[in-house]
């Protein structure tokens, strides 16, 4: 293997397809969480269980390594990061449309206290 694949566990094309597959039910993820006003910190372990999915994917129709420790660990990272992205950006869509009269939104990923 080559220093990247030895890295992913798997050829680049093959792990950056799947993270990227995994990746869109990352985001629903963190959209479905945000909406039912769930904490920021429950998208860890659903990140994590969409990391082993990925890293099992990856494995059996790519012949990648199943106990790539940093493989996995930088799928899940990635799709935690996007799962925590999706999470801000609905919340503060959620808590601007929802108390209008008390916050405004400061920027796509926070808001703050109008006046």
């Amino acid at each position: 293997m080559s220093g990247a694949a030895s890295l992913l566990g798997a050829s680049p094309g093959a792990f950056l397809g799947l993270t990227l597959l995994f990746g869109a039910a990352a985001l629903a993820t963190g959209r479905a969480l945000a909406r039912h006003w769930r904490p920021a910190w429950q998208t860890l372990p659903y990140a994590a269980l969409l990391g082993a999915g990925d890293r099992f994917l990856v494995y059996a129709l790519f012949d990648g390594e199943l106990l790539s420790v940093s493989g996995y660990v930088l799928g899940a990272l990635i799709l935690l990061a996007l799962a925590f992205l999706a999470y801000r950006l609905i919340l503060v869509r959620g808590m601007v449309r929802q108390y209008p009269w008390l916050y405004e939104t400061a920027g796509p990923l926070s808001w703050r206290r109008r006046g």
